[in-house]
């Protein structure tokens, strides 16, 4: 079975879904305790487990059918949804961001120039270990030069098309 992406299934589906539904058991049975009890459990416990399931999905959903989460991080806020979104409706599991946070395992991130000064030396280095694709406005060697300084396997010039994207997005794929 092909996915959008272009990735088949993976051997780590029965592993990750046997972790997915151990999880959401043992929130389920935390509920029904709550519920007989007519006592709360604590909230961050809840949602600790919820968030747990939450990335278990991930791993189930990249196992079964290649799905590639992608963080889009922009300096601006409109354009970085717009662009999560439509990535999102090519099967993408796309989010977008302000700020660099800490990278899930596997995510590529498509990554904005104009965010480079304000990373931390950590946020630096995961981002160069993610090899971004780096999207900004400016042509400039020293532009050039920071992106290759963060190790980018692409540099695309805005305003960019979708479609330019995606081939920049399949082509790290193809990469590893």
């Amino acid at each position: 079975m092909e996915s959008a992406t272009g990735s088949s299934p993976s051997p780590e589906l029965p592993a990750a879904l046997h972790r997915l539904r151990s999880t959401l058991a043992r929130l389920k049975a935390e509920l029904e305790l709550v519920q007989a009890d007519g006592k709360g459990a604590p909230a961050e416990r809840l949602l600790g487990d919820l968030n747990e399931a939450l990335v278990l999905l991930q791993a189930v959903e990249q196992a079964a059918f290649g799905v590639v989460p992608i963080l889009v991080l922009d300096d601006d806020a409109r354009l970085g949804d717009l662009t999560a979104r439509g990535l999102r409706r090519l099967g993408y599991d796309a989010n977008s961001a302000g700020a660099a946070r800490e990278l899930r395992p596997g995510e590529l991130v498509v990554f904005d120039l104009g965010l480079e000064a304000g990373l931390s030396e950590g946020a630096r280095s995961a981002l160069k270990a993610a090899r971004p694709i780096v999207v900004t406005g400016a042509t400039d060697p020293g532009s050039r030069a920071l992106a290759a300084g963060l190790d980018a396997s692409d540099y695309l010039v805005k305003p960019v098309e979708l479609d330019d994207l995606v081939a920049a997005i399949r082509r790290r794929i193809a990469e590893g």
